[in-house]
């Protein structure tokens, strides 16, 4: 996908985002957390994430139901950003708004 159509549907994302992603954002967002930056459906090679931490080089993938049928794609998708030097971590979103505060511990630990 070239990049400035990558960075336009990257801005569409954030519009619309999820429940699960509005609740996580609110923790991530303005250095609240262990005042690190994160980024919102951030734009890395041909792929948009979640949420990323460019300083722990750390992305934050939340799944809906629907990435039971992208199993094969997520896999894939996360090995190459893994080769780029990230760590990718998944959460589902009903784990999200049903545990935030154990997402956040979980979180933490893979900011470490």
């Amino acid at each position: 996908m070239e990049k400035k159509v990558l960075i336009k549907y990257a801005r569409e994302l954030r519009q619309n985002s999820t429940d699960a992603e509005k609740l996580l954002w609110s923790y991530l967002r303005n250095r609240k957390f262990e005042s690190l930056k994160f980024r919102r459906q951030e734009p890395i090679g041909k792929y948009i994430v979640d949420f990323y931490c460019h300083e722990k080089k750390l992305i934050i993938e939340l799944d809906g139901g629907q990435h039971n049928r992208f199993k094969e794609k997520d896999f894939i998708r996360d090995e190459w950003l893994n080769k780029q030097g990230n760590k990718v971590i998944r959460f589902w979103n009903n784990e999200v708004l049903n545990n935030i505060d154990g997402v956040l511990i979980s979180i933490k630990e893979n900011c470490k």
